[in-house]
């Protein structure tokens, strides 16, 4: 049934759609009696799912699998024996120990320091930092750290690393190592090539 209101209404549409770029009053009327024709399949199925659950009803019966709605559950079965549960008793919950969750560790700040083996966070002075945001030397980042190095750097060793822009490495959360300390060589680098 579902099929054929979907294919009425589809009609419909295309009558009116039809009627107004033409202008035939015909059409517009065939529009109307095909949304007509698809309310009235919806209301049969309506009041023939209401009738067949209404009959299993009043025979005492659960209505079939394909009569049952959503939120309708067949009944429960009746057992011979008695009911021996005690009255509901709140019981004291037992406390669940805890597991501990592993730390995500955050690009930078003192979450990224307590990583095993990772260095710590450089101190960049706020003169040096506006000076290396503005330049786009490289600097390398080892995938899933938080540090961005100069190469050479001894704490990056054999590591697999990428080259970025300092620039797009502070966007992307990256912080300076203190091992090899970058912000401070770059803002150098930077200030004796401006003013040389």
């Amino acid at each position: 049934m579902l099929v054929v209101t979907s294919v009425l209404l589809l009609a419909a549409v295309g009558f009116l759609v039809v009627a107004l770029v033409t202008g035939s009053i015909w059409l517009a009327w065939g529009s109307i009696a095909a949304s007509a024709a698809a309310a009235l399949v919806l209301l049969v199925r309506w009041w023939r799912l209401h009738w067949t659950r209404g009959r299993h009803r009043s025979a005492g019966q659960a209505p079939g699998p394909d009569h049952v709605g959503s939120s309708q559950r067949a009944p429960e079965p009746a057992t011979s024996q008695p009911d021996t549960s005690e009255p509901d008793t709140p019981q004291p919950e037992t406390p669940q120990p805890e597991t501990p969750q592993p730390e995500t560790p955050q690009p930078g700040g003192a979450a990224a320091a307590r990583q095993p083996g990772e260095p710590a966070e450089e101190d960049t002075d706020a003169a040096d930092l506006l000076l290396v945001c503005e330049v786009d030397d490289e600097v390398l980042v080892v995938d899933e750290r938080p540090r961005y190095h100069l190469p050479g750097c001894r704490w990056v060793g054999t590591r697999t690393t990428e080259a970025l822009p300092v620039r797009q490495a502070r966007e992307l959360g990256f912080t300076p190592c203190a091992g090899c300390g970058p912000d401070a060589e770059l803002a150098t680098r930077h200030r004796a090539t401006s003013t040389g």
